[in-house]
């Protein structure tokens, strides 16, 4: 069988990367090797390393837009293809004209970020926050949690993770000594048109999972990727949980902007007793459109945002100075505006041309309530006859990344075969979840 000269030239492209980056990320340093004469790896990587996917070559590097055929449309990513608003922009641009705004910030934040915060928060919080105890500004929301749990987990702590979740919480995890403890979100979708809230917790397997180590929760609403916005009487079953076994629940609602179809998103530290345990995580990047700004920040009691404050001010001591004085105008003018609204119309109309494609082609999906993911099941190499990655993978040793394809699960190889003969990238939902997807 002839290797078709498109894929062949695709697949020749990937193998690049693989070998430029996969075979660094599998490394591994051993005496034998050392004996040997081999000086590649003299030094003993951290243990940590080897825990929670770490060294794997990641999905968001595989599906990056610079790894893709030049013509691929790429569905996989929050890559936005327009811009911030222009009043946020501008904003950076002011503040990259002024000496303070080019210089370090307080490891809080900057006071015009954090008076912004909780002049816009405090409304839907139902209580006045502190500019100075209970608000930290953060290098992107990522990093807000990474700081959280290096402020709280002691090695062997566990985490509860919700299955598919966010696949940065395993390494962040992992890296601080924490173990995770993985409870699926049950898809309920066998009927027509399932919604994302048709993915459900089981309390009773929940509660099952929890042992005297857990210390965390994470829970993600709007849910990163089945869209699901949590109903209130899920909600307080969580909280109930959390309260009875003490746990810190972290709430990461960076996509709390961004949610459909009439739905409320309700905020879990607001239910009675759950203020004091609970950290919740917001996005300037999911906010604005400004993903690559890395700009975050995190809300919640002193005795949350006190220890977190003094783990960030290790790991990266302060957060860019002058996208900082963007986000604070964006979140001072974003109500007069009446941009939120706006944009989450814009999203929901975004998200329905999606929806009435896939209707068209006759593919089964969760319409997400939330979010901007939607979860899509298709069997694009038998719908279209198409050989498998894995087929030419192995009929063509010489491409050299069977061992990352061939590793990982079968959503993968559809999703690298829709990529390179459809012209359209995804992210397997295998890729985020733990040990049960």
């Amino acid at each position: 069988m002839t290797l078709p000269s498109v894929f062949r030239t695709r697949l020749t492209h990937l193998t690049a990367f693989f070998r430029s980056t996969g075979q660094r990320a599998m490394s591994s340093t051993t005496v034998q090797k050392t004996m040997n004469g081999d000086r590649s790896n003299l030094i003993p990587l951290s243990s940590r390393l080897r825990e929670g996917r770490a060294l794997a070559l990641d999905v968001w590097s595989i599906y990056n837009a610079a790894n893709l055929p030049a013509d691929c449309i790429n569905l996989g990513q929050g890559y936005m293809n327009f811009p911030p608003p222009k009043w946020v922009t501008d904003a950076a641009d002011e503040a990259l004209k002024t000496t303070p705004a080019n210089h370090y910030s307080h490891p809080k934040g900057r006071i015009r970020l954090r008076q912004a915060i909780k002049n816009f928060y405090e409304a839907s919080f139902n209580r006045s926050l502190d500019i100075e105890t209970e608000i930290l500004v953060t290098s992107g929301a990522n990093e807000g949690q990474y700081s959280v749990f290096t402020a709280f987990l002691e090695q062997g702590d566990e985490v509860i993770m919700f299955e598919p979740f966010f696949d940065q919480y395993l390494p962040s995890v992992t890296f601080n000594g924490g173990k995770p403890v993985y409870v699926p979100l049950h898809p309920h979708t066998e009927g027509d048109n399932p919604t994302s809230n048709d993915w459900k917790i089981d309390f009773d397997e929940l509660r099952r999972a929890i042992t005297p180590r857990a210390k965390m929760i994470i829970l993600n609403t709007p849910h990163n990727p089945v869209g699901k916005v949590f109903r209130k009487d899920e909600l307080e079953q969580l909280a109930a949980i959390a309260e009875e076994f003490n746990l810190l629940v972290m709430a990461d609602e960076v996509y709390d902007c961004l949610v459909y179809d009439g739905q409320e998103h309700i905020r879990i530290a607001n239910l009675p007793g759950m203020w004091d345990r609970t950290v919740t995580v917001f996005s300037a990047g999911k906010a604005f459109a400004a993903t690559g700004w890395r700009i975050g920040w995190l809300v919640g009691p002193p005795s949350i945002i006190q220890p977190t404050l003094a783990a960030t001010t290790r790991i990266v001591f302060c957060t860019n100075s002058p996208l900082q004085e963007a986000a604070a105008a964006g979140l001072e003018e974003a109500q007069e505006r009446g941009f939120f609204a706006v944009q989450n119309q814009e999203y929901q109309d975004r998200r329905d041309v999606l929806l009435r494609a896939f209707d068209q082609i006759g593919l089964k999906y969760t319409q997400p309530e939330g979010s901007y993911f939607i979860l899509l099941v298709h069997r694009f190499q038998k719908m279209l006859r198409l050989p498998t990655l894995t087929h030419w993978c192995r009929m063509y040793p010489e491409f050299n990344f069977q061992k990352i394809i061939l590793s990982r699960r079968v959503s993968t190889d559809e999703v690298v075969t829709s990529t390179n003969e459809i012209g359209v990238s995804s992210i397997p939902v295998s890729e985020v979840g733990g040990v049960s997807i």
